[in-house]
């Protein structure tokens, strides 16, 4: 017997729909859930935005305002892909409702934001799950595998690049996301806390840092009306960019491990290029988001000219199976968020934690602090548990 699960979606930009497309394929790929999530209303305050999310996906309702999600006794659980300020209020709000939460990072615009959805979580006794998606690659788990086995001996350094453009142009909106009260961070939320992430999943913790920040491009046109994903708005009354477009920082684990992390939303010519290089006592391990099912890996006892060769992921690694018959077959980034909505969708069946939780986006948050304070002391500074 297959529990149906009411699921709401709050904030129906392409992070909603991402989410609402995984609700509708996760029993495709995992036949065996013991749940069956139910598209049962979408919140969006955009005008006629969740009207159009309800014609295409099936959603039961409609809202403008996402309080009525929480007292909605067909809810059990919800998507919460609005923008990152109001993150902490509906987070809390969910949980305090007794509704489980799948909640995209950064979790609000500070560290004690995150701190209160996690303790709101905790205190209703529900399941929060956070979209980190990187972490769920199968490369990236191969790749965490291999480290974990001591493949590359003891890991010496890391270095992890998050680096896009999609604020890369001059005329770009100024919207929320390029302001401190509603954006928060700039891109040490949106792309360094998955850099974070990365680093704590394949490495472990890290202990102290060094930052340096730069905005790049200082003012953008206001938009007219309202905007989808990262529009243009040339000829608007320009005001200021408050948050960072670039972030260089340095790293040190707790295991010794030496690291650097560099993240930037203005990159010209780099169209998502994330991945990581992570080198061993006796051998390495490259990804790149870009080849997401190759993994480049080089182990032995050569040392000097070791070579490298490029593996290929299959059924036997991470969830590939769940999505390809055999090795070399691509998955893509949707189907990363369909990995996200089993395991979250596996917590609340069983009753325990599957995948990224909001303790991780805590620890990710308590590391971008410790980066804005590197940044703006230009010195080394310790990460505090």
């Amino acid at each position: 017997m297959v529990d149906a699960l009411g699921v709401a979606v709050v904030g129906f930009g392409w992070m909603g729909r991402v989410h609402t497309q995984a609700y509708a394929r996760v029993r495709h790929h995992y036949p065996q859930l013991a749940l069956r999530p139910e598209l049962v209303v979408v919140a969006e305050e955009v005008p006629g935005r969740a009207e159009e999310a309800a014609t295409q996906f099936g959603f039961t309702a409609t809202t403008r305002d996402w309080r009525e999600v929480a007292t909605d006794p067909r809810v059990q659980a919800v998507s919460i892909t609005a923008p990152n300020f109001l993150h902490r209020e509906i987070g809390v709000a969910m949980a305090e409702a007794g509704k489980h939460i799948w909640i995209e990072k950064p979790v609000g615009l500070t560290r004690e934001d995150a701190v209160a959805v996690a303790d709101a979580v905790a205190r209703a006794g529900v399941q929060g799950a956070v979209g980190f998606n990187y972490r769920n690659a199968p490369a990236v788990e191969t790749a965490r595998a291999l480290i974990a086995a001591g493949e590359l001996g003891a890991v010496t350094h890391v270095r992890i690049r998050l680096l896009s453009d999609y604020a890369a142009h001059p005329d770009g909106a100024l919207t929320w996301r390029y302001e401190r009260e509603r954006g928060g961070s700039g891109v040490l939320g949106d792309l360094a806390s998955h850099g974070v992430d990365l680093a704590r999943f394949l490495l472990g913790d890290i202990t102290s840092l060094a930052a340096d920040t730069a905005v790049f491009v200082p003012e953008r046109a206001r938009p007219t009306g309202a905007t989808a994903g990262h529009s243009l708005a040339a000829g608007g009354e320009l005001g200021p960019v408050e948050n960072e477009d670039y972030v260089n920082c340095l790293l040190r684990f707790a295991s010794g491990a030496r690291g650097v992390l560099e993240a930037c939303r203005v990159s010209v010519g780099a169209q998502n290029d994330y991945g990581f290089e992570v080198h061993g006592t006796e051998g390495a391990v490259f990804w790149d988001f870009r080849r997401m099912n190759e993994l480049g890996v080089s182990r032995g006892t050569t040392y000097q000219d070791q070579p490298v060769s490029t593996v290929y992921v299959g059924p036997g690694d991470g969830e590939f199976g769940a999505f390809q018959p055999g090795a070399a077959n691509a998955m893509g980034y949707d189907d990363l968020k369909v990995v996200e909505a089993h395991r979250f969708l596996r917590s609340v069946a069983e009753g325990a934690p599957h995948g990224a939780t909001l303790a991780d986006a805590v620890r990710s948050a308590t590391v971008l602090e410790a980066m804005s304070r590197s940044a703006e002391s230009r010195s080394w500074v310790d990460v505090h548990p």
